[in-house]
């Protein structure tokens, strides 16, 4: 995920707000406690991920791979104030750090965790969606896509990460070897020739891939 040189990453670090203490906490702990802490959004894409929810203001946020909840609780932050978030994840061994968070953000009633297959869970959730952000299993994320376009707002946002997954998706043998550079190929090509959206792929990190319904 280094596409730049470490002194530019630590200067764009360093001219970036700083994240509130629970977060910095939760970063420390994800660390500590649990195992690929590299699947932590970390601070500067939480910080643009938070900026993006200010900036749209949403009264309904859907998260396809919750992990500790860092990412949910940045994009929280720009909730209207009678906002929700539904976040979900395949590994319910998780929800201790998450709801453990979540209270320590004051963010109880208004995030909330479901642990399942989101394939099964997203159905079953109430739309339209003004956000939805998916970081879960690569395999599926044109599926995610397909469940959700039609359930967003108009002129509502997705975001997905690791769209650029290290460089991989340059790659044809990669992509011929391995399930989920395939896939990203896949879904980077699928948004490209959607028409009913507008899109942008940022090479911050791992690639955030930003879509606006029109």
């Amino acid at each position: 995920m280094e596409f730049l040189p470490t002194e530019i990453e630590q200067y764009a670090l360093h001219h970036t707000s700083q994240e509130p203490e629970y977060l910095y906490e939760l970063n420390r702990q994800t660390h500590l406690r649990l195992l690929q802490p590299r699947m932590l959004s970390g601070h500067i894409q939480g910080r643009i991920l938070s900026m993006l929810s200010n900036m749209i203001r949403p009264r309904r946020i859907l998260e396809v791979g919750t992990y500790s909840g860092y990412s949910a609780l940045c994009m929280a932050e720009g909730m209207a104030p009678d906002g929700e978030l539904h976040t979900i994840d395949i590994n319910e061994e998780l929800a201790p750090i998450v709801n453990e968070y979540i209270k320590k953000a004051g963010m109880q009633g208004k995030i909330h965790p479901h642990f399942g297959d989101a394939l099964q869970i997203i159905p079953t959730l109430e739309g339209p969606f003004d956000l939805v952000f998916i970081d879960a299993d690569k395999t599926n994320y044109s599926a995610y896509y397909d469940l959700v376009i039609d359930r967003l707002s108009a002129g509502g946002f997705i975001i997905a990460d690791n769209v650029l997954w290290s460089g991989k998706v340059l790659d044809p043998n990669e992509a011929a070897k391995d399930p989920d550079t395939a896939a990203l190929v896949a879904f980077n090509q699928k948004v490209s020739a959607d028409p009913r959206i507008e899109h942008v792929l940022m090479p911050v990190r791992d690639g955030l891939m930003i879509i606006r319904k029109k």
